[in-house]
């Protein structure tokens, strides 16, 4: 059994527009580098090896919070597709197609945009990797995205997404997981804050 420790990259400008990114290539913001820069890991998660999403944001958010620190590029972390709405406003959506917006966010997992995938599809996408990094040993920190995130936690807690998590997960935080040797993966801490105060993991 490892720990996999679970963290968002930092802003950027479409996260301050409250635009839909998926998997655009989006940089971060002024604001998210200055953010990102200022993040601690908890001590022990700091020594962990460290993989990243191939998407820009994700690669600075890691090198800015540990510029000495090597990752290596998983495509499997990246953000799950929103298709035709990539750069939208949730909010114009909804205002938009009204019922049709609703029947679709009620689907919890297999909820996707048209010409995107569902959380269910992401999942589908990460469990091969869980099963790797779970064979492997090695306590690692994944630098992706809130999709992902969700899509991890929904596997470790049962959760539908038909409702509200059943831990609030905040961003920025890490958010913490085993992984066994089989890639199944059950819930350990959540919401730990980046302040490099958070206890030992050893």
């Amino acid at each position: 059994m490892i720990r996999l420790a679970l963290l968002r990259h930092a802003p950027t400008e479409w996260n301050e527009q409250g635009r839909v990114q998926g998997s655009s290539d989006v940089a971060l913001s002024a604001a998210g580098r200055k953010a990102a820069s200022s993040w601690r890991l908890p001590p022990s998660i700091a020594t962990w090896r460290r993989v990243t999403s191939p998407l820009s944001r994700c690669r600075e958010t890691g090198s800015l919070l540990h510029p000495k620190a090597d990752a290596q590029i998983e495509p499997r972390l990246i953000e799950m597709s929103w298709g035709k709405w990539e750069g939208r406003r949730l909010t114009d959506l909804r205002a938009e197609l009204g019922d049709d917006m609703i029947a679709r966010e009620i689907l919890g997992l297999d909820f996707h945009a048209p010409g995107g995938e569902s959380p269910r599809a992401v999942q589908a996408r990460v469990r091969p990797w869980l099963a790797e990094i779970g064979a492997a040993g090695i306590d690692t920190l994944a630098i992706t995205h809130k999709g992902v995130v969700r899509a991890i936690y929904a596997l470790a807690t049962g959760w539908t997404m038909e409702a509200r998590e059943p831990d609030r997960l905040r961003f920025p935080a890490i958010h913490l997981v085993r992984v066994e040797p089989d890639g199944r993966v059950a819930p350990e801490r959540f919401n730990l804050p980046l302040d490099g105060r958070a206890d030992s993991f050893a």
